[in-house]
């Protein structure tokens, strides 16, 4: 399954070729692709590639959560251009019970484009997930911006709401 982000959180359109993530069984997990423009903002975080980076969503990534909504676990995988990665396990909004987990994930920037691949493990995902949504989020300081792939509507904002991923 292919999907674009072509909108952000509050449901404006993109000014970019949307973020496409793509998902499809892979060897003992989930093997999730991302192909994106490439913003370089915030650089890379100080961390080698190929290895978790606590407080990653504070940098240039793409991060899909896959949830129960029965139980209210559910998954959330950050990915960056520069190869760091993401990986919590949480139980309710934002109570994460296990975080920093590995995963083998590879990323390449060309350019003003970037793509990566990552292989989840089935073991990661919570049981009974019935929904998903994907998010790419790049920018500093009043230029941050926050795409979904599912935003909310225009008529359900509220005064002064601002994203909460």
């Amino acid at each position: 399954m292919e999907f674009d982000i072509k909108t952000t959180w509050d449901s404006l359109p993109v000014n970019h070729d949307p973020v496409k993530v793509k998902f499809s069984p892979g060897s003992g997990g989930m093997t999730l692709e991302v192909f994106a423009p490439f913003f370089n903002d915030p650089p890379s975080p100080a961390s080698p590639a190929g290895h978790p980076f606590p407080g990653l969503w504070d940098y240039e990534v793409v991060e899909s959560f896959f949830l129960n909504s029965k139980t209210e676990q559910y998954l959330e995988v950050e990915f960056c251009p520069h190869g760091q990665h993401l990986v919590l396990l949480l139980s309710g909004r934002g109570n994460a019970f296990t975080e920093g987990l590995s995963l083998t994930f590879e990323a390449t920037i060309s350019g003003n484009k970037w793509k990566g691949k990552a292989l989840i493990p089935w073991g990661y995902f919570p049981p009974d997930v019935d929904k998903m949504n994907s998010y790419a989020i790049h920018g500093s300081g009043d230029g941050r911006t926050y795409e979904a792939l599912y935003p909310i509507p225009r008529d359900e904002l509220t005064e002064n709401q601002a994203p909460n991923l």
